[in-house]
């Protein structure tokens, strides 16, 4: 029954995360890049100004709400995770360097699609029960579509639901104890004995800081995001930029790997990824991964913002994105290829790769620091996506009350993941999480005239 239950998921997994799913969020992508005149590129001096410039701006939202730089960091919180770490390092090492500029094909237009996923959001969001703004997939599927397309939304938050344990808790607290038990084994601080009543005591911790945070309701997940996100970003930049100033020298060479690479392979491979079709399937669906444009969960944060225009707040959208995938996997890819660790190509390989290109440069002490980056970027990401988790569960229940024991029992999934191996689970959560991005590319598809019309009137108004 396992085997059956493995078997079956592997096929679907691979062709959500394969060539089919690829195909429909490019093609989207470049749909509503053509149809809003390449607003990424065109306006991208007006998102960083728009973005970057009201982020000192001290601003209380109102009840229910959050201040824009708080969605923003919040959405960030979701999508800032391994997948910036290990994630990258896979799709080198299976990829070739190549795969980097793959990823920065699919992010160009990953800017467009989140752009208008956001604008959408805000454009048919709705208030609870509880006064909050609520928005995201689900409700521009049921406020912008005619109601033979409801049964979308409702796919969208199960798919969701059923996520939100794996992808989003469990995966993300395995990496914090991994990150801490091979910090700790590397210093001599506890033996190989004691791991798992560590990781008990670790899962217990995070279980108890995500209770306190997501009890907290919109204001506490917004004001934590704010505060952590910026940190583990600056923190994380300073040491891969680190590594970049030592290994000056091998730049030129790196960016030869990732161009020249992207359409040889071979070359900068010894021969071992000879397939350009390879190097691109990894560099996009890795890309994907990390930034989750076509998936439509980082709106759900969004929605929230303290906005009356969702043209404005859809810029966030593409600063999101160049902030995820343009700059940390760009960062990630060159701590790896600048520091001169050994890749073994065709082989997979994750956070052990990111974290041997800084040991390479700094020594052994530089472990201590990614494994905090990587506890920053796993917590982070565990926030997150409670609030989605919390947001599909009152759409399919039509009901708030459900949103707090939801919190609950989310947190308590920080425990299972520290201490159990619970492998298939999570792989199917990842099915599901692929599985996400249809009715959303369809709703995206149906409502682009929307977001184009959106699009024009904001800049009318802004003359």
């Amino acid at each position: 029954m396992i085997e059956t239950i493995t078997a079956v998921n592997q096929a679907v997994n691979q062709f959500i995360w394969g060539v089919p799913a690829m195909v429909c969020i490019i093609g989207v992508g470049l749909l509503l890049s053509v149809r809003t005149g390449f607003l990424q590129i065109r306006k991208f001096p007006y998102a960083i100004k728009t973005t970057i410039g009201r982020m000192f701006r001290k601003k209380d939202a109102s009840d229910g709400a959050m201040t824009p730089f708080q969605a923003v960091c919040t959405a960030l919180a979701g999508t800032v995770g391994t997948g910036n770490i290990a994630g990258v390092a896979g799709a080198i090492a299976i990829g070739g360097p190549g795969a980097v500029f793959w990823m920065w094909c699919s992010a160009l237009l990953g800017m467009c699609t989140k752009f208008a996923e956001v604008t959408l959001a805000v454009h048919y969001r709705e208030r609870s029960e509880a006064g909050e703004w609520v928005g995201g997939p689900m409700y521009y599927i049921k406020n912008g579509l005619s109601k033979h397309w409801q049964f979308l939304a409702v796919l969208y938050s199960l798919f969701g639901v059923l996520t939100v344990f794996g992808t989003g808790n469990a995966t993300q607290v395995n990496t914090i104890v991994a990150a801490i038990d091979t910090a700790l084994l590397e210093y001599g601080v506890v033996g190989g004995g004691a791991l798992s009543t560590l990781n008990l005591v670790v899962g217990i911790a995070v279980a108890m800081l995500v209770a306190m945070v997501l009890l907290g309701g919109i204001k506490r997940i917004g004001s934590v995001s704010e505060k952590l996100v910026p940190f583990m970003a600056l923190f994380y930049i300073v040491l891969s930029v680190g590594v970049m100033v030592l290994n000056f020298e091998r730049l030129p060479y790196v960016f030869e790997s990732i161009i020249a690479g992207a359409f040889n392979p071979a070359a900068f491979t010894g021969g071992t990824i000879g397939s350009l079709f390879v190097s691109m399937q990894k560099g996009v669906s890795r890309g994907i991964f990390s930034n989750e444009a076509g998936l439509g969960t980082g709106s759900i944060a969004h929605a929230c913002a303290d906005t009356k225009k969702p043209a404005k707040q859809g810029m966030f959208g593409i600063f999101e994105v160049f902030a995820d995938t343009i700059v940390i996997c760009t960062l990630t890819a060159m701590v790896i290829l600048c520091s001169g660790t050994t890749v073994n190509y065709g082989t997979a390989a994750g956070a052990e790769l990111t974290i041997s290109g800084f040991t390479t440069t700094y020594g052994g002490w530089a472990s201590i620091f990614t494994a905090v980056a990587l506890c920053c970027f796993a917590f982070s990401t565990i926030i997150g996506w409670g609030l989605y988790g919390s947001r599909f569960l009152v759409f399919l229940c039509r009901s708030d009350k459900v949103a707090k024991p939801f919190f609950l029992v989310y947190s308590f999934v920080s425990i299972l993941g520290a201490t159990m191996d619970l492998g298939l689970l999570w792989s199917i959560a990842d099915t599901f999480n692929g599985l996400m991005s249809i009715p959303n590319l369809l709703a995206l598809l149906l409502l682009s005239g929307t977001v184009v019309r959106l699009t024009k009137e904001f800049f009318a108004s802004e003359g």
